[in-house]
C-alpha cells in the first residue's frame, strides 16, 4: 500500500514538470517554433523591436497595409508619396487604444522608423518632405525613452505650418516636455532658442482650449515667458489659469513667485476682477500697486469692498479727492465699525452675556483630590484670572471683574500685587477691543490712580483697544506719545501701546517719538528694546531705512557693549527683523551688515531677519538651511574650545558665545514654522521634523519645539498636533512643559475645542502645586475660549491666501518671549507681553451688508473648503455644507457661498465683511 502511494506521488511530480515545460513553451509550443533552441529567435529579433506575437486577422491586415505604404515611400515613384503619407496619417489618427497599450499603427511602424528617417534625408524639399517630417515627429514619441533623442521636437521644427493640434493631447504634452529639455541644453551651450519660443506659442492656445490650463502655464513658466499668457486668455479660461498660478507661488523661488503673482494680478485687472487683483497686490506687498488698484474704480460699493479688504490687512491709505470726503469709505478702511459687526454676530449667536473665569476653569470637573487647591485666592491666581477674563470677554465691552459698578476702586485691579496691577489694568483695553470712542472714558479713569503700575496699565490698555482701528482724531497718539519724566513702567507701557495701536500703519510721526529712545545710550536696555520692537511693528515689512540704521548703529555703539548682554536685546533684534518681514531677497543687505558686527547678538539677529524675510513663503531651501542650524551640537564645540584655552577671561567669552549659539538654534526652530506656515505640504513635513528635533535635540531646541508647533497652526486644533503637545506638557523639563501648555492654548485659540478643554483641565489638577505651570494652564484656557469662541489668531485670511504681517509679527513676539526661559519674561514680571497677541486677534465671522452698508440677512452655505485647482469642469468648492443665515461663524478651513443668485457678492471670498449687490437678472422661483 505504502509503495503504491509513493509511486503515484512520483508520477504526479513528473506530470507537474511536463506541465511546467509546456507552459514555458506556450500552449502550442511557440517558443520552439520561433527559434529552434531559443537562440535563433534572439538573433533574429532586432534591438528595439517588440516581441513577435500571434496577430489576429485584423491586425495582420493593418500590419501588411502599413508595410506596403512604407514600401511605397521608399520606392522612386514620387507620385505615390502623397497618398501613402495621407493613408499613414489617417491610420494613426483614427486608431484607438487603451491607456496602457501603444496604438497599433505606431507599434507596426516602429521597425521602419530608421528606414523612414533615411528616406527623409534623401527626399528633395517640398510639401511631401514636410508631410513626412510631420509623421516622423509623431513616430518619434516611440523613441522618447532614449535620453538624448528628441526626435518629436526635431521633426516638428522641420515641418512648419502643419496643424499639430490634430495629433491629440498626448502628443502635445510630449512635445512640451521635449521643448523644455531642449531649451535647457541650448542655454547651457549658449545657442539661440527663438524657434522653440515660436513653437511654444502655438502649443498654448491648444492647451487652453482643451482644459489643460496647467500645461499651458507650466510650459510658459519653463521658458520664462509667463507674461505672454495674457494674450491667449478669454472670459472662460482666465479664472482657472489665475487660480492655478496663485497656488503655484509657494512652490516657486524668487523672483519667479513675484512674476507669477504680478501676471495673475494683471489678468484679473484686465477682466475687471478688482477684489481678486487687490488680494494679489497685498500678497506682493507693493503699495503703488495697491493704490492704483484702489483708485481704478469709481463704483462706490466696490471701492468700499476694497477698503474692507485693506482694513483686514491693516494697510493705511491716505484717501484723496472725493474719497477723502466719503466718511463711510474712511470707516471701512479704518475698521471703525468692527465692534458693531462683531456684536451683531455675538447677538446672533447669543453669547453677549459676560463670562467669569470660573465658567472656563470648570473646577468642579477637575479631579476632586485637587479641586480645592487650584482655586486659591492668591495674587498670582488672580492675575491669571484677569488674563482669562480679558481673553474670554475680549471685544464684548462688558464683564464681571473690571467693568463693575463702583468704578476703578471696585475693579479686580486691587486683587493683584505690584506688576500684576499693570497687566490687570491693561485687560480693560482687551475688553473694549476696537471700541475706542466708548473705551477712552472707561480707561481714562485708571489714569487718576496714584499707583504707577495702574497708570502704566491704562496706557497699555489704550494701545490694545486701538489695535487695528484708526480714528481721524488719533487720541491714542496724543495720549501715549508724551512720556517725558514718567516712571519706567509707564514709559514701557506707552511705547508698547504705540506699537500695538499703530502696527502696520507706517506712520511717519512715530519716528520722531520712538527713534531717539533706540539710540539714547543713557536709557535702560528695556526701554530702547521696546522702542525698537514697536518701530518694527509699526513699519513691519516696509524695510524702513531710518529704523534699521538706528538699530544697527546701537549694536555698533561701544557704550552699549555691556547693555547688549541684557535679556531685552532679543526684542531689539526682533524689531530689526520685523522691518524685513516677507521682503525675501531685500534682507540680504542687512545680513551682510550684521556679518561685519562682532557681537554675540549679531548671529541670532541675522537668523531672525532671515526667517522674517521668508515668512509664509514655504521656500524649501530656507527650511533646509534652518534644519542644518538645528543639527549643530553646541556642547561639543564648547568643550573643544575649553580644552584649547585656559580658564579665565577667555573662558567667560566662550561661555557667552554658546548662549548666543543656543539662541540661534531656538530661532531656527521657530523659523521652520514661520517659513512653512502658508503651505500645507511643507507644514506636514515640518511637523514631522519637530518630532525628530524633540527626540535628538539639546534642551534649548526642545524648549522651542512646542512653541513652534503652536505657531505653525494657530486656531487650528489638529488632533495629531495637540495630542503630541499634550505629551510634551508632562515633560521632565518644566520649561518644555510650560511652552507646550501655551502652544495648546495657541493651537485652540478661539475654537472652544472640547477635547483641548478637557486636556487643560487635567493639566490644571496635575500642576496644582506648581504656580508657574498652573498660571500657564489658566492662560491657555483663556486663549482656548477667546472671545467666547468667536475670535481667531490665524494670521491668514481671504481663504487662507493672504498672510497678515501684523498678526504674524504679534504671534512671533509672544513666542520669542517664551523661547528659552519662560520665567525670564511671561512667567516673571513681564506677563504683559502676552498682550502682543492682540495684533493677531480677529473675529472669524462673515457679515453681509448691502450697498449702503446696512446689515442684510441672507442664507449662505458653510462647509469645508475644497481645493479645486486644476480640476476639470465646475467642481463644487465646498463639501459637507450646512445652510445658515448671516452673520455666521467660520471655522478653520471653512468656506461660505451664497445659497441662491438673488444677490451678487462683491468680494471674491466670502469672509469678514462682504458687500452684496442685488442681482438685476434675478427672478424669484
Amino acid at each position: 500500500m505504502a509503495k503504491e502511494e509513493e509511486k503515484s506521488k512520483t508520477q504526479d511530480k513528473g506530470k507537474g514538470k511536463v506541465d511546467d515545460a509546456k507552459q514555458v513553451n506556450g500552449v502550442n509550443g511557440t517558443a520552439e517554433k520561433d527559434g529552434k533552441d531559443g537562440k535563433d529567435g534572439k538573433d533574429s529579433k532586432k534591438d528595439g523591436d517588440l516581441e513577435p506575437e500571434e496577430l489576429n486577422e485584423e491586425d495582420q491586415k493593418l500590419k501588411d497595409e502599413l508595410d506596403m505604404l512604407v514600401e511605397r515611400l521608399t520606392e522612386d515613384d514620387a507620385s505615390l508619396y502623397k497618398s501613402a503619407l495621407e493613408a499613414i496619417k489617417t491610420s494613426i489618427k483614427t486608431s484607438t487604444s487603451s491607456m496602457t497599450a501603444v496604438p497599433k499603427p505606431l507599434k507596426f511602424l516602429r521597425p521602419h522608423y530608421a528606414k523612414l528617417c533615411e528616406t527623409y534625408e534623401k527626399w528633395p524639399a517640398g510639401e511631401n518632405k514636410d508631410s513626412l517630417a510631420d509623421t516622423l515627429s509623431v513616430l518619434g514619441m516611440t523613441y522618447s525613452d532614449d535620453e538624448d533623442r528628441r526626435d518629436t521636437l526635431k521633426y516638428r521644427l522641420l515641418a512648419p505650418g502643419t496643424d499639430i493640434g490634430s495629433w491629440g493631447h498626448e502628443y502635445m504634452r510630449h512635445l512640451a516636455l521635449e521643448i523644455g529639455e531642449e531649451r535647457e541644453k541650448r542655454l547651457d551651450e549658449e545657442k539661440e532658442t527663438d524657434d522653440l519660443t515660436q513653437l511654444t506659442l502655438s502649443l498654448v492656445p491648444f492647451f487652453l482650449s482643451h482644459n489643460a490650463e496647467a500645461d499651458a502655464v507650466d510650459i510658459l513658466s519653463e521658458l520664462e515667458m509667463i507674461e505672454s499668457i495674457k494674450d491667449h486668455l478669454d472670459e472662460n479660461t482666465y479664472g482657472r489659469v489665475c487660480l492655478y498660478m496663485g497656488s503655484m507661488v509657494p512652490l516657486l523661488t524668487y523672483p519667479d513667485n513675484d512674476r507669477f503673482l504680478r501676471t495673475a494680478h494683471d489678468i484679473y485687472l484686465q477682466y475687471n476682477q478688482l477684489t481678486q487683483a487687490m488680494s494679489l497686490a497685498i500678497r506682493l506687498n507693493d503699495m503703488e500697486l495697491i493704490k492704483s488698484d484702489f483708485s481704478s474704480t469709481s463704483d462706490k460699493a466696490i471701492k468700499r469692498q476694497l477698503a474692507f479688504i485693506l482694513g483686514r490687512q491693516r494697510i493705511c491709505l491716505e484717501l484723496e479727492g472725493e474719497d477723502a470726503e466719503d466718511q463711510e469709505l474712511q470707516d471701512c478702511l479704518n475698521n471703525t465699525k468692527l465692534p458693531e459687526h462683531f456684536k451683531s454676530l455675538a447677538k446672533e449667536l447669543n453669547v453677549l452675556d459676560p463670562k467669569v473665569p470660573e465658567d472656563i476653569y470648570k473646577s468642579h470637573l477637575e479631579s476632586s483630590r485637587t479641586a480645592g487647591l487650584t482655586n486659591t485666592d492668591s495674587a498670582r491666581h488672580n492675575l491669571a484670572s484677569a488674563f482669562v477674563n480679558a481673553f474670554v470677554n475680549a471685544g464684548f465691552g462688558q464683564d464681571k471683574l473690571m467693568m463693575v459698578e463702583g468704578g476703578v476702586k471696585q475693579s479686580w485691579t486691587w486683587k493683584v500685587k505690584d506688576d500684576g496691577m499693570m497687566s490687570t489694568a491693561a485687560s480693560a483695553g482687551m475688553l473694549l477691543l476696537w471700541d475706542v470712542e466708548m473705551g477712552l472714558d472707561k480707561v481714562d479713569s485708571y489714569t487718576y490712580v496714584p499707583e504707577n503700575e495702574v497708570k502704566a496699565g491704562a496706557a497699555l490698555a489704550m494701545g490694545i483697544m486701538n489695535s487695528g482701528v484708526r480714528l481721524d482724531s488719533d487720541p491714542t497718539l496724543a495720549l501715549l506719545s508724551d512720556f517725558e519724566d514718567k516712571p519706567v513702567q509707564v514709559k514701557v507701557a506707552s511705547i508698547m501701546g504705540l506699537g500695538l495701536a499703530y502696527a502696520g500703519s507706517n506712520k511717519e510721526e512715530l519716528l520722531e517719538t520712538l527713534l531717539p529712545l533706540v539710540t539714547d545710550t543713557s536709557l535702560e536696555m528695556q526701554i530702547s528694546a521696546m522702542a525698537a520692537l514697536s518701530l518694527g511693528l509699526i513699519f513691519v515689512g516696509s524695510a524702513q531705512s531710518d529704523v534699521s540704521e538706528a538699530i544697527i548703529q546701537t549694536f555698533l555703539d561701544e557704550d552699549r557693549e555691556k547693555q547688549l548682554k541684557d535679556k531685552w536685546t532679543r526684542f531689539m533684534t526682533l524689531g530689526l527683523a520685523l522691518l524685513y518681514f516677507h521682503q525675501q531677497e531685500e534682507v540680504d543687505v542687512v545680513l551682510e551688515t550684521l556679518k561685519a558686527i562682532e557681537h554675540p547678538m549679531s548671529k541670532p539677529a541675522s537668523v531672525l531677519a532671515e526667517i522674517c524675510a521668508w515668512a509664509g513663503t514655504g521656500t524649501v531651501l530656507k527650511l533646509q538651511q534652518l534644519l542644518h542650524i538645528c543639527n549643530d551640537h553646541i556642547e561639543e564645540k564648547e568643550d573643544e574650545k575649553d580644552d584649547k584655552k585656559e580658564e579665565g577671561e577667555n573662558g567667560a567669552t566662550e561661555k557667552r558665545d554658546v548662549e548666543g549659539d543656543q539662541l540661534v538654534q531656538a530661532y531656527a526652530v521657530m523659523g521652520l514654522s514661520l517659513v512653512a506656515m502658508g503651505e500645507d505640504v511643507g507644514q506636514e513635513m515640518v511637523l514631522r521634523q519637530f518630532g525628530h528635533l524633540m527626540h535628538y535635540g539639546e534642551a534649548n531646541i526642545r524648549k522651542a519645539v512646542p512653541l513652534a508647533m503652536g505657531l505653525i497652526s494657530p486656531s487650528n486644533p489638529q488632533m495629531k498636533v495637540y495630542d503630541t503637545l499634550s505629551r510634551y506638557s508632562h515633560d521632565n523639563d518644566i520649561d518644555v512643559a510650560v511652552n507646550a501648555i501655551f502652544a495648546m492654548g495657541m493651537l485652540g485659540a478661539g475654537t472652544n475645542n472640547a477635547r483641548l478643554a478637557q486636556l487643560l483641565r487635567q493639566l490644571a489638577s496635575y500642576y496644582h502645586r506648581d504656580p508657574s505651570a498652573l498660571f500657564m494652564v489658566r492662560i491657555a484656557q483663556g486663549l482656548l475660549h477667546m472671545g467666547k469662541g468667536t475670535l481667531t489668531l490665524s494670521p491668514f485670511h481671504t481663504d487662507r491666501g493672504v498672510l497678515s504681517r501684523v498678526a504674524a509679527a504679534g504671534l512671533l513676539v509672544v513666542t520669542m518671549s517664551l523661547i528659552d526661559n519662560p520665567k525670564a519674561f511671561v512667567l516673571g514680571d513681564h506677563h504683559y507681553l502676552l498682550y502682543y497677541l492682540v495684533t493677531a486677534m480677529h473675529p472669524r465671522f462673515l457679515v453681509t451688508l448691502d450697498e449702503d452698508l446696512k446689515p442684510v440677512q441672507v442664507n449662505v452655505r458653510v462647509g469645508q473648503a475644497v481645493d479645486v485647482v486644476g480640476q476639470a469642469g465646475r467642481p463644487k468648492t465646498i463639501t459637507g455644507w450646512q445652510t445658515q443665515s448671516t452673520p455666521v461663524l467660520l471655522g478653520h478651513g471653512e468656506r461660505a457661498e451664497l445659497e441662491d443668485e438673488e444677490w451678487i457678492c462683491l468680494a471674491n471670498v466670502m469672509e469678514g465683511v462682504c458687500i452684496l449687490r442685488k442681482n438685476p437678472d434675478w427672478e424669484a422661483p
